[in-house]
């Protein structure tokens, strides 16, 4: 608690006063699904090592969280894109977060909700800082438009994408 004080107060100073709600509408392309869950839904690419490295890194920081994030692999066949309102094809396109809500976040506000919600809100604050964002977003459309191919799936376009065989 004492390390989040000064940062608030620091954000504050600097005039960062927008609330996680307000950024969320600013920054976020949001689509309402039928329902509430009141858990967070993490959509991934399970046949992304880079992908998987960060989830299992999420899933092991929320362990005491267990009933607050649900990480859903969309590379299983199981994965039924109408039950969250977010097509395969779609959610392959960039990182993808169903709040609690039921409102869609992909890209880095994606990355915001999701690390707010594992108890790393202060590392969702720093992304989207003024400064930051910007800099997250180039970078994270740099990734998710070359994702396919630095990780040995560069033809696919459509269905599942998993790693070609040598």
């Amino acid at each position: 608690m004492a390390i989040r004080l000064p940062l608030v107060g620091a954000l504050r100073y600097i005039g960062f006063r927008t609330s996680v709600v307000s950024r969320q509408r600013l920054f976020c392309s949001q689509k309402q699904i039928l329902g509430s869950s009141g858990t967070i839904r993490v959509l991934y690419d399970g046949e992304c090592p880079v992908c998987v490295k960060e989830i299992s890194f999420l899933q092991f920081i929320q362990r005491n969280r267990a009933d607050k994030v649900d990480f859903v692999d969309i590379s299983l066949p199981a994965y039924d894109g109408n039950k969250y309102g977010v097509s395969y094809e779609m959610a392959m396109e960039e990182m993808t977060v169903i709040d609690e809500k039921n409102k869609v976040h992909r890209g880095v506000q994606a990355f915001t909700v999701m690390y707010s919600a594992v108890g790393l809100g202060w590392l969702g604050i720093f992304i989207s800082l003024p400064l930051i964002r910007p800099i997250m977003d180039r970078a994270y459309g740099v990734f998710a438009r070359n994702r396919l191919k630095w990780t040995g799936r560069e033809g696919c376009i459509t269905g599942r994408c998993a790693k070609k065989e040598t």
